[in-house]
């Protein structure tokens, strides 16, 4: 079969499906690079990353530089051959890694491009109250996520979506993506089209000084700015002065003359919070220092 030889690029889960229908379809992994291990929970153990542990079950060479532009690793880099390169959920690359394979290298990217460039592409595109993302394939060049657009998938956002679930369905949608990429660029026909610069929407590293609620706008925005930081990292806001991290909630549109921010409950059943437009009643949180719970299983054995 193939001719390829494809280094694959990658760290998180999300990754790992890409990976492995690569593996499955018999094409010729050469290498894998991916994050150093890294000490992880309370134990601070040593921990692989996940694309890690999918390239040790298949046998295939991991490396996990610190440094992509050191002489070492470029020269180990090299010495692969490959002439294809592939990158999902990995760090900015220099130029002189993206630039060595004589097919170029090619990125998978969770959004309909040049639509929400950047690091959370997931997450915006909820937060933002859009009805529809997707997947793109694309090369690299200098500038992020603006190099000329191989092929790309559409997937609607449903209203109860989160970005959990947009997230799942998305590394799958992006796994079958690259595969056909690669079976176009092993056959020599395959588009590759320039990013539209006046479409483009960014998507900045979202930080969790920013994932506060602010009840001063509309409750459908709140509502979409909730699950689009659902389940990771979260919206939160204060209630008596302890950090309440929301995961889900819905617009409730009684009116009253309550200020945005003011809360009524019963303290058994519903907990909801005024704002801009009318009141959003919070359905699952994770009070400060317990777990994520219910409305309702928090009242079990705490007021507000």
């Amino acid at each position: 079969m193939n001719n390829l030889r494809i280094i694959f690029m990658g760290t998180p889960e999300f990754a790992v499906p890409s990976l492995e229908i690569l593996v499955e379809n018999k094409f010729n992994v050469v290498a894998v690079i991916t994050a150093p291990d890294k000490p992880q929970g309370r134990g601070q153990k040593l921990t692989a990353s996940p694309v890690k542990e999918c390239a040790l079950k298949h046998n295939i060479e991991v490396l996990q530089p610190t440094n992509l532009k050191s002489p070492e690793f470029l020269n180990e880099l090299k010495s692969y051959n490959a002439n294809l390169q592939i990158v999902v959920a990995f760090r900015m690359l220099p130029e002189v890694v993206w630039s060595m394979p004589s097919l170029g290298t090619f990125n998978l990217h969770a959004s309909l491009l040049p639509q929400y460039r950047g690091a959370a592409p997931i997450n915006w595109a909820i937060i933002n109250g859009e009805k529809e993302t997707g997947a793109t394939t694309f090369f690299l060049k200098h500038e992020i996520d603006t190099g000329s657009i191989i092929f790309q998938e559409k997937e609607k956002i449903d209203d109860d979506d989160d970005a959990g679930k947009l997230y799942e369905r998305l590394r799958h949608k992006g796994a079958a993506l690259v595969l056909k990429t690669v079976k176009a660029i092993e056959s020599g026909n395959y588009p590759s089209v320039p990013q539209t610069e006046a479409e483009a929407k960014h998507a900045p590293k979202i930080f969790k000084e920013t994932c506060e609620v602010n009840w001063n706008q509309p409750s459908e925005s709140i509502r979409n700015f909730v699950r689009g930081l659902s389940p990771y990292p979260a919206a939160w806001t204060t209630l008596n002065g302890k950090v309440f991290k929301i995961f889900q909630s819905a617009i409730d549109s009684r009116q009253s003359l309550a200020k945005p921010g003011e809360i009524e409950t019963d303290n058994k059943t519903f907990l909801r919070v005024k704002t801009q437009d009318g009141w959003l009643s919070i359905l699952k949180f994770q009070p400060e220092g317990k777990k994520r719970m219910s409305v309702e299983e928090f009242f079990r054995g705490n007021k507000i």
